[in-house]
């Protein structure tokens, strides 16, 4: 790769970094394999520099290879490392408690959903992506990008319905 070529590379990725963090954290829900997944991304996209930078929607390609690297680490269990039980002590944070509550119940509803339906509700609703744009970052059609939207949001719903009964009952 050439100077200008590197400098472009580089002025991309440090613009799209922390996005792409937080994308990965919201497919994932780990922040040490989000860092992961943007790596492996980024060490991909600095392979294919060249080419990718010519497309159109660089943008949406990144992203769908950030998901197609988190899908295939799905794939492999024995890459995974073990989660534990209990978790360090977290820090103070400035978020009113219930907005915390909110905020993790909205991941742990997440963490249920299949690995595509939670891509596609992650790059359609937080990404802000549209159908079109979905479908290409993730290699499907749009017809499966609207169902498996659809679907997501339905899981959720009847999810989230199900956590408030029980949070009800046991109140």
């Amino acid at each position: 790769m050439n100077r200008a070529d590197e400098d472009d590379y580089r002025q991309f990725v440090s613009a799209r970094l922390e996005p792409l963090r937080i994308t990965a954290y919201l497919l994932c829900r780990d922040w040490h394999t989000a860092d992961d997944l943007v790596s492996i991304t980024i060490g991909k996209l600095y392979q294919h520099w060249r080419r990718v930078r010519t497309m159109e929607h660089v943008d949406a390609y990144v992203r769908g290879m950030l998901t197609n690297a988190w899908l295939d680490e799905r794939r492999r269990p024995w890459r995974r490392e073990k989660v534990t039980d209990e978790l360090p002590e977290q820090a103070d944070v400035a978020l009113p408690q219930a907005a915390l509550a909110d905020r993790e119940l909205l991941l742990d509803l997440l963490a249920q959903l299949s690995p595509r339906r939670r891509a596609v509700v992650v790059l359609r609703f937080y990404c802000d992506l549209s159908v079109e744009e979905t479908a290409r970052a993730l290699g499907i059609s749009t017809g499966t990008v609207k169902s498996q939207a659809a679907r997501g949001l339905e899981s959720l719903r009847t999810l989230a319905t199900v956590d408030s009964a029980l949070s009800g009952e046991s109140a």
